[in-house]
């Protein structure tokens, strides 16, 4: 019998650069500031309520398709509370998903038909691709303006077709840390008035913005509103992303073809998970908190990292920082080469940008991340000054 043959749907598509970054690193004994994830722990009280939730009889079985209610009404009146907007409705624009990025991908499998073209901003997070490529449609890639990573407006528009389905936004952006502002929004909703295409707005890093600025969100522009997927992620609020619980506010139309997808894909989200999250949803102390508290963590990495030999760029929000490497870079050396040369030399594991690009654009860019305890930090920067 010969050999069965699959036809690939992703054929040039291989294992994610932040597991194979991660792989190395395990496998060089670095310090692994590659892939997105704190090396803390969630709140206590947090940890508590999933204990308690978890010992509690008739909690164990499938929560309802699109949520707990009683977390949806949390996220919706924390929804209001943060950006002093009309909360949205808890039984017909919230669903709670398996993390942001089930959210995504649900999304996309929901409104994006064979031949419809996403328009993506880039640098950006390696899923956007992929998962609209899986529903048949045609990314088109739009260049983030360098030095600071800003949408060229007058570009995007240029991309718009009439065979635009959506345009996806992340704020703050992975891997840049660029924020948009309510000028962009505006831009964006002008652009958009006229015709039909929808907006994707990845925020799962709304409560990392710093300077003493607000996150500017999409659900704040109400024209917008009205023709988003707005999505969140308790892992990165809580510290918690091996929980892998998002959100999407959407208004009811738009909701309810994401969860005709949603109820295929997931269907539900682990029960005792949702109880403890609407136990602490409502304690505005706990996000409230965050922009301080990573603020206090991106300036002691900067600090550490002076005198290496890298030039960082800003970071206005999430908890990436990117530097320039071309001061210790060997003759021709890719982002990638650079990248494996730290992690087996200087034992710090990073993340190229160009994996960040679709075509491998190489910038001279790595990306590090500084959601770590002082002590990583500490040590990380000792190890970075050991490159030559």
């Amino acid at each position: 019998m010969p050999p069965l043959t699959l036809r690939s749907k992703l054929p040039d598509v291989g294992t994610s650069i932040f597991s194979v970054m991660t792989q190395l690193a395990q496998e060089s004994g670095a310090i692994n500031l590659a892939q997105g994830f704190p090396d803390y722990d969630p709140p206590q009280v947090l940890l508590d309520a999933l204990a308690c939730h978890v010992s509690t009889s008739g909690q164990q079985q499938y929560a309802p398709m699109p949520g707990l209610l009683r977390l949806r009404e949390a996220i919706s009146a924390k929804t209001a509370h943060l950006y002093h907007v009309p909360a949205p409705d808890a039984a017909t624009e919230i669903t709670v998903t398996s993390g942001a990025t089930e959210a995504l991908y649900a999304v996309l499998a929901a409104v994006v038909h064979p031949g419809d073209e996403v328009l993506v901003l880039e640098p950006a997070y390696d899923l956007y691709g992929p998962a609209i490529r899986l529903q048949g449609g045609v990314p088109v890639y739009v260049p983030l303006r360098l030095p600071d990573f800003h949408p060229d407006w007058d570009q995007v528009a240029a991309a718009i077709t009439p065979r635009t389905r959506l345009i996806l936004l992340n704020t703050p952006n992975n891997p840049t840390g660029a924020v948009l502002t309510s000028t962009d929004f505006d831009a964006l909703a002008e652009l958009l008035r006229n015709t039909d295409v929808l907006v994707l707005s990845d925020e799962v890093y709304e409560h990392m913005v710093f300077d003493g600025e607000p996150h500017r969100s999409t659900l704040q522009h109400p024209e917008l509103r009205e023709r988003a997927f707005v999505l969140s992620s308790f892992g990165k609020t809580y510290h918690a992303t091996g929980w892998k619980v998002g959100y999407c506010i959407a208004p009811p139309a738009l909701t309810t073809e994401l969860r005709r997808v949603h109820q295929f894909v997931t269907f539900s989200v682990s029960t005792p998970t949702q109880h403890a999250l609407a136990d602490v949803v409502p304690t505005t102390a706990l996000y409230d908190s965050l922009p301080a508290f990573y603020q206090q963590k991106r300036d002691l990495f900067r600090e550490l990292l002076t005198g290496t030999g890298f030039e960082l760029l800003p970071v206005p929000g999430g908890y990436f920082q990117l530097a320039n490497f071309r001061a210790l870079a060997q003759a021709n050396e890719s982002d990638v080469a650079f990248a494996r040369r730290l992690t087996q030399q200087a034992g710090v594991a990073v993340v190229p940008v160009s994996a960040f690009y679709h075509n491998g654009h190489d910038d001279g860019l790595v990306r590090f991340c500084f959601a770590k305890r002082e002590a990583t930090l500490h040590a990380a920067a000792e190890r970075l000054r050991t490159l030559t």
